[in-house]
């Protein structure tokens, strides 16, 4: 497996993937359109338009020449101070439980930190993000975009960490599903 940089004959491939993984997802966001793909296929088209977009930060696994997962990070806040919200992770069902999705967080983790983000902050199983780092957000003194997600909002001190906290904001297209 090699985990490289999207490119843009990936962007088909990327679309499928999210698809597929998000179809067999427990939790996922509603179509955009009736009867169309999880929102979060919409989601990455439309983070991939936005300023928010960091083209470092988006990610592919590679398996014999064929894309098999994807993790996107774009611009966030905390406060006023920069971040990264993660996500969506998607890795098609048929490569899940195998390291694909582990190896793109560690990747998309790295590459923020090399950065300069001081903080990268996700919704999701806190028994799967734990791993990673990751602590409910309001243990950093981060207050979810969402109040009602609990623990599932989840942030993660970067090397550049300097006590940053306040709320955390995602980039705009996050608002539109």
């Amino acid at each position: 497996m090699i985990i490289r940089r999207e490119t843009e004959s990936d962007i088909s491939a990327i679309r499928s993937v999210t698809a597929e993984a998000f179809r067999s997802a427990a939790h996922s966001a509603p179509p955009v359109a009736p009867g169309g793909d999880p929102g979060e296929v919409t989601l990455i088209e439309w983070l991939r338009d936005d300023e928010s977009w960091i083209p470092e930060l988006s990610l592919v696994a590679v398996i014999d020449d064929a894309v098999v997962g994807h993790i996107v990070a774009t611009r966030a806040h905390v406060g006023t101070a920069p971040a990264v919200g993660i996500g969506p992770v998607s890795v098609l069902p048929a490569h899940q439980g195998r390291g694909v999705g582990s190896a793109l967080m560690e990747y998309a983790l790295g590459a923020a930190d090399a950065l300069g983000t001081p903080v990268a902050g996700l919704l999701g199983d806190p028994n799967f993000y734990g791993r990673f780092g990751f602590v409910p957000a309001s243990a950093m003194s981060i207050e979810s975009p969402d109040p009602a997600w609990g623990d599932f909002f989840q942030t993660r001190a970067l090397s550049t960490y300097a006590g940053e906290h306040g709320s955390f904001r995602y980039a705009e297209p996050f608002t539109r599903l």
